[in-house]
């Protein structure tokens, strides 16, 4: 096997991988995250619309953000302008949870990333 497709194999393997690594325990923690911390504003599940007019449904979040670019900010604390979002932080495993649950109800051409 040529040197090149060893090096391009091995990185998506591993994204493959950890994709498919999400287990029905983990995505069942994010989606009770999403619930507790988030559902007074947004539609945290396929359907529905979001309480909050402004408030993004969390299953069209793909189609404005690379779903994994949300890790940073969730493990730090999601601080933002708007006085209706509440600040929270996730330990590790949650944030990997609510990732988790996030790419698993992805609706669109940019579903699950």
């Amino acid at each position: 096997m040529p040197l090149i497709f060893r090096l391009v194999a091995v990185p998506l393997f591993i994204c493959a991988s950890t994709a498919l690594a999400a287990n029905d325990a983990e995505i069942a923690l994010g989606k009770r995250l999403a619930e507790e911390n988030c559902a007074v504003c947004h539609a945290v599940t396929e359907e529905g619309a979001s309480p909050h007019p402004a408030a993004v449904p969390f299953r069209e979040l793909s189609g404005r953000y690379p779903i994994d670019s949300l890790e940073e900010a969730l493990a730090e604390g999601i601080v933002t302008g708007h006085p209706f979002m509440p600040e929270f932080e996730l330990e590790p495993e949650e944030v990997t949870a609510f990732l988790a649950y996030l790419s698993s109800i992805q609706q669109g051409d940019a579903a699950k990333q």
